[in-house]
């Protein structure tokens, strides 16, 4: 990360109005350009399951399709006003075939657009459709197999599949393959879309001086592409059955601790080829990105693991985990790439040696800060420059929503931290946030508009009612970014 003192918004893609990669994407770049904030945060942005959650996956490299602007497609001149009203299949079946026809024609079709923020660096052709197909074969032939088995089982997990799918029979898989072409194609060309636009945004965002900050969630589902092409780098049976799943043990959020379900890896296989699916994995988000966070940093040293059997996660143990040879691996292949350890939890001295080693900053959450003692790790004493340092993250309710629900020694403490008897939230939190020693602060969108515990992104622990908040379209006019904008320049954070 840059070394001089840095702000940033966390806001996820599908927080925006339109909740794409399109205008209002490129409006908000230009809104971080014009406070000074340097960084834009997301949550992952791989496709999720039915849930929507961004940390439960399909697939470790594949966009979320969702994501995908049918504006800039219609302003690119590749589909009609009208055809924008399509559902997504439909519209991108349509693009597909104009992409096709147009390279067949001696004169492209015509990409110049009025609106500034649209590069050339993500025009879609099919010679470019060629080059992202080769590109990406380690990963894109068999996420693209595993999504049409799945569309074709009515969505079922793939270990409910027929025996010959699910073990990967050669002959059955490449006579599906035959007979679904079409569809197999289209998926491609949906992450073939998905990546261009991408593309284009960070293309603009990197020429307004605004860095793409993403997450990466440590564990992968088990109902993914990625656990159905490589059962031999998880903790599986000679069925294929889960052994054990990831969690966190009882903490902060909740008694019982987290039982998330993901599968483990068999590290001994990983390690045996160099980490080659790790380092394929990053590989992806490299280029999405140029600072990574990997969430739940301590499980690169140790584990949480659940009997698959067990309904909680109280009867887990900790499993350790080759991390100082995973991430000398990662740190040598892409030296480029910023990293940041996601160090909440339970830490031990050992998870702090191996962030140490390899001078990960670590995130500091000022909601945890009061209602304890002056040791805390989270008052702003305690924070040092190689932190992070948020007001929350997408767990936390809002920092509004937080104060209110509060207990009351809480409440008492933050008072007398800040010598204010009715301090003012949110805003108060953002200005100590931002006045830290933390090379770079960050701060929730909704924290910036000023809203309360309906705004909050996600409750850890709950399955219903999370990964759907959304701005407004009214939300641009709010004062809150006028006054965000006045406290980064105050706390020596402005940039550009």
């Amino acid at each position: 990360m840059n070394a001089t003192r840095q702000a940033g918004v966390l806001m996820h893609i599908t927080s925006l109005p339109d909740g794409t990669l399109g205008p209002e994407a490129y409006r908000f770049v230009d809104l971080l350009a014009h406070m000074g904030v340097s960084v834009w945060q997301t949550l992952p942005v791989n496709q999720p399951h039915g849930d929507q959650s961004p940390y439960q996956s399909v697939s470790a490299h594949a966009g979320h399709p969702g994501m995908i602007s049918s504006q800039l497609l219609q302003q690119q001149g590749w589909c009609t006003a009208s055809e924008t009203l399509l559902p997504l299949g439909p519209l991108l079946a349509r693009v597909m075939a104009a992409v096709k026809q147009a390279s067949m024609k001696p004169t492209p079709v015509n990409h110049t657009l009025a609106s500034p923020q649209k590069t050339t660096s993500g025009r879609l052709s099919w010679a470019g459709f060629a080059r992202f197909c080769m590109q990406e074969q380690a990963w894109l032939e068999d996420f693209a197999l595993f999504i049409r088995l799945r569309e074709h089982h009515g969505q079922q997990c793939w270990q409910d599949w027929p025996s010959a799918y699910r073990l990967h029979d050669t002959m059955a898989l490449q006579a599906f393959s035959s007979a679904h072409a079409e569809a197999l194609t289209l998926i491609k060309f949906t992450q073939y879309v998905f990546f261009s636009q991408w593309t284009q945004l960070k293309d603009y965002a990197q020429a307004h001086g605004v860095a793409l900050f993403g997450d990466i969630p440590i564990f992968v589902a088990y109902d993914s592409a990625d656990v159905w092409a490589h059962p031999g780098y998880f903790k599986l049976d000679t069925q294929l059955n889960l052994t054990v799943v990831a969690g966190v043990p009882p903490h902060y959020f909740s008694e019982t601790g987290q039982r998330w379900g993901n599968p483990h890896y068999d590290w001994a296989q990983m390690q045996a080829d160099g980490f080659a699916w790790w380092l394929s994995r990053i590989e992806t988000q490299a280029r999405l990105f140029d600072i990574l966070r990997i969430d739940h940093f301590r499980g690169l040293q140790a584990a949480w693991e659940i009997p698959a059997t067990s309904p909680t996660a109280i009867d887990g143990q900790w499993a350790e985990a080759p991390g100082d040879a995973l991430l000398q691996a990662i740190t040598q292949r892409f030296p480029q790439l910023a990293l940041v350890a996601e160090d909440l939890g339970i830490i031990t001295p050992e998870v702090d040696a191996l962030r140490f080693v390899y001078d990960l900053p670590g995130m500091k959450i000022l909601q945890f800060a009061f209602g304890g003692d002056d040791n805390n790790p989270y008052l702003p004493a305690q924070i040092d420059e190689n932190s992070v340092a948020y007001t929350g993250t997408h767990d936390n309710d809002t920092t509004l929503g937080w104060y209110r629900a509060a207990p009351a020694h809480v409440r008492d403490h933050v008072q007398r931290f800040l010598g204010q008897s009715e301090p003012d939230m949110p805003q108060a939190l953002i200005a100590l946030t931002l006045q830290t020693q933390a090379r770079l602060a960050i701060v929730p969108v909704q924290d910036i508009l000023g809203l309360g515990s309906e705004a909050r992104m996600n409750t850890p622990g709950t399955t219903e009612g999370n990964w759907a908040w959304r701005m407004h379209a009214d939300d641009w006019q709010s004062e809150g970014w006028q006054q965000f904008a006045q406290q980064v320049a105050e706390s020596g954070r402005r940039h550009g």
